[in-house]
């Protein structure tokens, strides 16, 4: 028999190779390519209309959907006289750091008539995240759902709902919110809370000129339907609920979780929730409704509630709804804070997974508020904050600050001298009853662009602890660029010796972002298996501009798989 011989065989030969170009697209998954125009558009809510920043002319912006192992090339066109930047919030981004997209970090904003392309590939991941712009308070307006289904041929771990639902929770100003945050920022006061809260753009029947427009959502009797909740609130956590249907709990930041039945859910800025709602009840409309955690004491928040409809569709239904209100859910008192925990304290995993055991890098991070003095020189109209000082917050003493002339993650990649330092502290510098009377010396924090450094593989450890400085309250901290294990949560100030016996290293959630307790604490750990700058805040978005953030610069590992792509061609210059 002879050899097989390609020049002999050409035809052989070229579908040996269309078989295995077939064989290589089927394993990396399709590539979606979208454009995102970000623009002002008329968007009329509350009786008045704004001119409200959008992507594409959609409030909210559209919904991508994907499966596990897609790649996404969104086209990015800034028409809006803002800079911009959009992040793809709890996508892992390995190598990709570039795509990330929090202004100033790992990318130069996109200037007014100015585009960039997000390049990206899911890896390993499922169920709800979504996008948000991650520049100055755009994300008010300009987000959207991004949805990861499983590869093609895979399936959910539960029975296949009859349908889906994303559910997006938001936060409205009846002002144009880039002026909000401006005057506060030179007050030196906290902003002005929001008008009203929404589900998928709209507020709903509890508020002015809003009823006809309320978001409704059809079922039929007898159906199980997924719901996919995002809590995409600037500044507010929110418990949800749904009139007379419980809530079956199957997902959280694109990770399945073992299911657990619910009447309420509590979500902080950032998180996501997958829940399965059967149909079960008298054919009704029933109100699905969401309002404000507001956990620090004392603190202004918007004390409103937004809702949508829940409405079956049946003959019955039909003629009788119309005729009927809506019944209303029991949602908790704002300041639940027990209802709030044991919600967030039920998450698991769905089975046993791999926590890492040994530490190489044990972190103690305290996050929290802070007061700065009024600056020599200055009037007193630009310290309007409590007793003539100005807000201000930090994370171990230190209140980021954010560059100006280049991105942590260029100035990283090029070796571009004095944008940062790597010095951020592993633990607070002075140690203090954290959640008791803080001495009032320690209530102003430093100013700094400090990174903390982590060798690739690193396994880490994060213990993040509220703190009281002003008022303690719940904090949603976001880490990008990883998901991490929150192996245990609790009251009052961390204690190695005592809390250690709580970790959960066996079945623990994972997620993109944790709900630090008011005057409480959380642990974390993962691996840093992605190279980069990867910034670690709080999710109240007043939080992050008054400073309570961190980057992590994870280095390079060995092989060209552990280490951070190139830049591309088209990174905006600042």
């Amino acid at each position: 028999m002879e050899p097989f011989n390609s020049i002999a065989n050409p035809l052989s030969s070229f579908f040996f190779i269309c078989i295995l170009l077939l064989l290589a697209n089927a394993a990396s998954g399709k590539t979606h390519h979208h454009d995102f125009v970000i623009q002002a558009t008329p968007v009329k809510r509350l009786c008045k209309t704004h001119n409200t920043i959008t992507v594409n002319g959609q409030f909210p912006g559209p919904t991508l959907e994907v499966n596990n192992g897609d790649t996404l090339v969104v086209k990015v066109v800034n028409r809006a006289r803002y800079n911009v930047t959009i992040h793809w919030h709890g996508v892992r981004q390995m190598r990709t750091g570039w795509a990330d997209g929090p202004e100033f970090i790992t990318q130069c904003p996109i200037r007014p008539g100015k585009s960039y392309t997000y390049r990206f590939t899911i890896q390993g991941q499922e169920g709800t995240l979504w996008w948000h712009a991650h520049s100055s308070w755009l994300r008010a307006t300009v987000y959207g759902a991004l949805i990861i289904h499983p590869k093609d041929g895979g399936s959910y771990p539960f029975a296949k709902p009859k349908r889906e639902t994303p559910i997006l929770l938001g936060e409205w100003w009846d002002a144009n919110p880039i002026d909000v945050i401006r005057q506060a920022t030179r007050t030196g006061a906290a902003p002005n809370v929001s008008d009203a809260y929404t589900i998928n753009g709209q507020p709903g029947d509890l508020y002015k000129c809003s009823s006809q427009d309320t978001t409704i959502v059809h079922v039929d009797s007898g159906e199980t339907n997924l719901l996919r909740v995002i809590n995409a609130a600037l500044n507010q956590q929110l418990f949800f609920s749904v009139a007379n249907h419980k809530l079956t709990v199957v997902g959280a930041d694109a990770s399945y979780v073992k299911s657990f039945t619910t009447s309420v859910l509590m979500l902080g800025p950032g998180q996501t929730t997958d829940v399965l709602i059967k149909a079960d009840q008298q054919p009704a409309k029933y109100y699905m409704a969401a309002r404000a955690y507001a956990s620090a004491q004392g603190a202004p928040f918007d004390n409103t509630t937004t809702t949508a409809i829940l409405e079956y569709k049946t003959a019955s239904c039909s003629s009788n709804c119309a005729k009927t209100n809506a019944v209303f859910p029991s949602l908790p008192a704002y300041n639940d804070t027990v209802t709030a925990t044991a919600f967030t304290t039920k998450f698991r995993s769905p089975r046993k997974v791999e926590v890492p055991k040994e530490i190489d890098e044990n972190l103690f991070f305290t996050v929290g508020l802070g007061l700065d003095n009024c600056p020599r020189g200055a009037s007193s109209s630009n310290c309007q904050g409590p007793n003539g000082t100005r807000f201000t917050a930090s994370m171990n003493n230190v209140s980021f600050v954010l560059p100006s002339n280049f991105s942590l993650l260029q100035a990283h990649h090029q070796g571009i001298p004095g944008v940062f330092s790597t010095d951020f502290p592993a633990k607070p510098p002075v140690k203090f009853d954290y959640t008791g009377n803080v001495s009032r010396s320690l209530w102003q924090p430093i100013r700094g662009t400090k990174l903390y450094k982590l060798k690739y593989g690193a396994r880490v450890q994060v213990v993040l602890q509220g703190t009281s400085i002003f008022t303690a309250e719940n904090h949603p901290i976001h880490l990008h660029g990883y998901d991490f294990y929150i192996i245990a949560e609790g009251f009052g100030n961390f204690n190695p010796k005592r809390d250690a016996t709580k970790f959960n290293i066996v079945d623990p959630p994972l997620r993109n972002t944790a709900s630090v307790p008011v005057n409480g604490w959380a642990v974390i750990r993962f691996v840093a298996d992605n190279p980069g700058v990867w910034l670690m805040h709080c999710h109240l978005d007043v939080h992050i501009g008054w400073g309570l953030a961190m980057a992590f610069l994870v280095e390079n590992g060995i092989s060209e798989v552990e280490s951070l792509e190139a830049p591309p061609v088209d990174l905006p210059v600042c």
